[in-house]
């Protein structure tokens, strides 16, 4: 009896150490795991919580995704382990979309009210294919104590998956709804939700694709992002308060829509003033005019467009838009350039077809970039969202280049070589006016207030302006941002009265023929 009774201890404890080995090997090996692995795996990372740093808890969130993503399941499963919550949902048939409610005790995808809900989530048909018979995974963490150093609203972060597919660029975006409480607003009136994802390759998070939906009085944010991973709300100190940003809006309006009347007068003032295409300069200001006309026209209908159910006008506008800001940088570098001939190379340059030349450099070169960049990413030009409207009571987008990296190369790398040349030519024109003003009687009246207008002026062709932005920073984002918003939005009517005044100049000067000269007297 005695020996019995040792024998059936012996086999206990041996299957106990067998069913541990086999936890053991489940939660290292996420290649296939069941339910029992995914648990064991929830275990592990809730365990960490409590005794790990962030970096390490961080990796094995990183693990866990991975291990949910390539469970083998044949039916709709959740999981709750203390502070983690995961449902695998199995997709069959035709897909209609999918909505989930989850809380800390309970999560379920099949419409039925969960008490004090915590994450609503509602996902798109366009996730899935027709008759795609794949897995999506929810995921749900809430941990004040390590997530809330980050500044993440509640310590809560929520991760979508589909297995086996990455999802990006999903033009029915994914609505993910949390609870945005009072007290935490009285705590932090300074701040502001952004609905923010984390990238595991930087440990970072990032805004991009991602809208911010929330007003004061109602107690729930919402985040709408076209891809899926991990996402969090973040309480952020707002670049500028909600009423400025509004002014901002009413500015650049008012003050797009006046440029691009004026800028309209002026080439028509142009075609129908007799002799008006003698002057070479002048040809290039009308250049730099009818770009600036392109710009405003597809500028001001930008979110309209973006609105559309239909992307194709969105497409129109968002090439139409990068092709008409690059010609507009184009065509100040052009001006800089002719700027240096005028006052540099001051003696008799002779230069064959010289506007020719100068034309299939402003307008061909954007249309090459252009082109380029549609045949590597044919996707890139969408609908993006505006970055100072994120974490806004409104979703704000329009209709541009979506991918960020030639967004930098191709908008803020080409402008800052233009930026840089243009403001060396400002400081040549300042110098060679001091220079003049240096040779000439003192007694000659208006003398200062003539070259002051002279800089404005040249400042404004050379598109000086522009650069106020890489200034915006700190205590001077506000105040920049009302400076560049004024001053770039009324460009066209700053070129208007430079028009003018060139043309009155101008008027009794002979005509001349497509070959460029330039000498001390045109300088």
């Amino acid at each position: 009896m005695m020996k019995s009774r040792l024998f059936y201890i012996m086999v206990l404890l041996t299957g106990r150490l067998a069913m541990n080995e086999g936890n053991k090997y489940s939660c290292s090996n996420y290649t296939q795991v069941d339910v029992d692995g995914v648990r064991c795996w929830m275990e592990v990372v809730n365990e960490q919580f409590k005794t790990e740093n962030l970096s390490t808890i961080i990796k094995s969130v990183e693990k866990l995704e991975r291990v949910l993503e390539n469970t083998a399941l044949n039916e709709t499963t959740s999981i709750i382990v203390e502070r983690l919550v995961a449902h695998i949902f199995r997709a069959e048939g035709h897909f209609t979309g999918l909505n989930i409610s989850a809380s800390q005790e309970r999560v379920t995808s099949d419409g039925d009210r969960v008490a004090n809900t915590t994450v609503k989530v509602h996902l798109p048909k366009e996730l899935l294919k027709t008759n795609e018979n794949n897995t999506i995974i929810f995921c749900m963490i809430t941990s004040p104590e390590k997530y809330g150093q980050l500044g993440i609203l509640d310590g809560r972060i929520v991760g979508l998956a589909v297995s086996k597919k990455r999802v990006l660029g999903l033009h029915d975006k994914v609505n993910i709804s949390m609870p945005l409480q009072r007290p935490t607003l009285e705590s932090q009136a300074d701040k502001q939700p952004s609905c923010q994802f984390f990238n595991f390759s930087t440990n970072k998070f990032y805004q991009d694709g991602c809208t911010t939906e929330w007003k004061r009085d109602e107690g729930r944010v919402v985040c709408s992002c076209d891809h899926l991973t991990y996402f969090a709300v973040l309480m952020v100190s707002p670049s500028i308060s909600e009423s400025d940003r509004e002014i901002l809006s009413y500015i650049t309006l008012i003050g797009c829509s006046l440029s691009l009347f004026f800028l309209v007068v002026t080439i028509v003032l142009y075609a129908t003033q007799r002799g008006a295409g003698t002057d070479i300069s002048l040809k290039v200001h009308i250049n730099l005019s009818v770009a600036l006309i392109l710009l405003n026209l597809h500028f001001l209908p930008s979110q309209q467009a973006a609105a559309l159910s239909s992307s194709g006008p969105c497409i129109y506008v968002a090439v139409l838009l990068h092709y008409s800001l690059l010609a507009t940088f184009t065509w100040t570098a052009i001006e800089g350039f002719h700027l240096y001939l005028l006052l540099v190379r001051v003696f008799n340059i002779y230069v064959r077809r010289y506007l020719l030349k100068l034309s299939l450099v402003g307008w061909g070169f954007p249309a090459v970039i252009v082109i380029v960049i549609a045949i590597i990413d044919k996707d890139t030009y969408s609908r993006v969202t505006l970055h100072p409207s994120k974490t806004n009571g409104t979703a704000v987008e329009m209709c541009y280049l979506s991918n960020d990296v030639m967004k930098l190369v191709t908008t803020v790398g080409l402008f800052a070589l233009v930026f840089v040349f243009n403001l060396g030519m400002l400081a040549v024109t300042m110098r060679r006016l001091k220079s003049l003003r240096t040779e000439q009687t003192s007694r000659e009246k208006g003398r200062a207030r003539r070259d002051t207008c002279t800089v404005l002026g040249i400042t404004c062709l050379l598109g000086i302006t522009w650069g106020i932005i890489f200034f915006s920073f700190g205590q001077l984002t506000t105040p920049g941002l009302y400076l560049f918003c004024v001053l770039n939005s009324l460009q066209g009517f700053f070129i208007f009265l430079w028009f003018c005044v060139f043309k009155w100049k101008t008027e009794d000067s002979q005509p001349g023929s497509d070959t460029h000269y330039t000498n001390s007297r045109s300088a």
